[in-house]
């Protein structure tokens, strides 16, 4: 099992990282919860990890704090939720406030996230409120949940493109069909607005198909 990995951050986009160790290149699949604080290229990162293995691929998935890391391992043993959804979900919010929604029963903010619907919301309600007793202790300050991964601020997306495009690209590398996440961001595209807050509305509004 590879829990955590540290490295020279080569590459990053919207779902997945590059991250060079001892000169092995590791390709990581993130949610977008992580991709908003990873630091600038050429910088060291540091990712808690979990490693996949089925018969027809292995995929290592990283995460900004060990309390992603360990909720991301719960939701897969969730009856219907595999590896993709559950980073999905961590897309839309990150471990705490996911748990707030389950300790509030706030099914509403659930089905908003990719891949949710109502059944699967009220699935991850009953069987997540024991599951996440599991996590009692690792409840961190806001300011302190992405240590090992910047200590600065979130990140934007940066590139030249417009940041309407940029969220709407971001979108459809997380698993949505262009016009589904071009619709999503128009509902709550404004002037001024950036890339990052484009793609965290969007994905806490978009209703499932």
């Amino acid at each position: 099992m590879i829990g955590r990995i540290r490295g020279i951050l080569i590459e990053k986009s919207p779902g997945q990282v590059l991250v060079e160790c001892n000169g092995l290149g590791y390709e990581v699949d993130i949610p977008y919860t992580t991709f908003f604080h990873l630091p600038e290229t050429g910088q060291e990162v540091t990712l808690h990890t979990h490693f996949a293995v089925r018969e027809d691929a292995q995929s290592l998935f990283g995460f900004a704090s060990r309390l992603d890391r360990d909720l991301f391992r719960l939701l897969i043993k969730v009856n219907g939720v595999g590896p993709k959804m559950a980073t999905g979900i961590l897309s839309g919010l990150d471990a705490q406030q996911f748990i707030h929604c389950v300790e509030g029963r706030d099914i509403a903010s659930l089905v908003k996230l990719p891949g949710v619907g109502k059944k699967t919301a009220e699935r991850l309600l009953i069987e997540m409120t024991d599951r996440i007793k599991q996590l009692e202790g690792q409840f961190i300050p806001a300011s302190a949940h992405t240590e090992g991964v910047s200590a600065h601020a979130p990140q934007p997306l940066t590139t030249s493109q417009h940041p309407a495009d940029e969220a709407e690209a971001a979108l459809v590398a997380l698993g949505y069909k262009p016009q589904e996440a071009a619709r999503a961001i128009s509902r709550v595209s404004e002037e001024g607005m950036s890339s990052e807050a484009l793609i965290r509305l969007a994905l806490r509004n978009m209703i499932p198909a």
